[in-house]
């Protein structure tokens, strides 16, 4: 342990409403998680925190309150998104603390176990992060990717093409739906090919419903603003919003790099998206009479 530096006791309450917080959603997520083995990991660690709790009461000579927006959003999270999302998100924390932990000094002995316990939940959770929905990831990240780029590419082109932004939505759609159904069957097939421990059909699923979401996500300016070329604007911002998301997910989720995997995307998406509207606009000015 590093010699470190003085931590008053405000700074300690900090750490003491961090731990009881902890303890308040890894006992929350206790409840929620499916299995025996999880559901015991989860308490321990709760109960940890507990104890890290009273260590930090034992210098600060008060009681604090958790952070219950805190505890009401990382359950939340932990809800919709999957365990394995959540839980990388509050670890991310945690080593944050931990950092911290490390600058106190050496005569503050009980910090040491404070930071063997954290190590210790760490590696638990590592073990513990094993879940259904995260083996479909890749699955939904092919619908989503693929949608993105097409459809962009679709939309820029019948922007510049077209006049009317109801038949854009009209013709973007077909386009869309079908371009799921046959992502769907190919996912279908490849994963029936070669599973690695994925159901076929819930993988073809994923890919499938993450393809129709993003088209209606896309679709839906042109079906309420009559400005063919402000709805293509909203569609390109629409889906940067839905490549930061699923990045910043997969990146907690997969402890994967966020900003290179982001600007990739985008930057694939807007190419793809300039090209078709060159495209739209040739088609456009050599067939002014139909297209109109």
């Amino acid at each position: 342990m590093n010699k470190g530096r003085d931590f008053d006791a405000g700074e300690m309450a900090v750490f003491q409403k961090n731990e009881i917080t902890g303890h308040y959603i890894y006992k929350n997520l206790s409840g929620k998680v499916s299995g025996i083995k999880s559901r015991r990991i989860l308490s321990q660690i709760a109960d940890d925190e507990m104890r890290h709790y009273n260590v930090w009461k034992n210098y600060t000579r008060k009681d604090v309150t958790p952070d219950r927006i805190k505890v009401w959003f990382y359950t939340m999270i932990s809800t919709l998104f999957g365990f394995t999302f959540g839980l990388k998100l509050m670890e991310n924390g945690e080593k944050r603390d931990h950092a911290v932990y490390n600058r106190f000094p050496s005569s503050m002995k009980e910090v040491n176990g404070i930071i063997r316990d954290e190590e210790e939940h760490q590696q638990a959770l590592l073990m513990l992060l094993d879940e259904d929905r995260l083996k479909y990831t890749g699955s939904i990240v092919l619908g989503l990717n693929d949608a993105l780029v097409e459809l962009l590419g679709v939309l820029a082109a019948l922007t510049f093409a077209l006049q009317n932004t109801t038949v854009v939505a009209l013709i973007a759609s077909i386009t869309g739906i079908a371009a799921a159904l046959s992502m769907a069957a190919s996912g279908y097939l490849s994963t029936k090919t070669d599973p690695g421990g994925k159901n076929p059909l819930i993988a073809s699923l994923s890919t499938g419903v993450a393809y129709i979401f993003t088209v209606l996500a896309l679709i839906t300016p042109y079906l309420f603003l009559a400005d063919r070329y402000l709805s293509l604007g909203i569609s390109f911002l629409v889906a940067v919003c839905i490549i930061g998301f699923f990045t910043y997910y997969v990146s907690v989720a997969r402890e994967l790099p966020l900003k290179s995997r982001f600007f990739e995307m985008v930057g694939i998406s807007f190419t793809v998206a300039v090209l078709s509207s060159l495209a739209g606009y040739a088609i456009h000015y050599a067939f002014p009479d139909v297209l109109m």
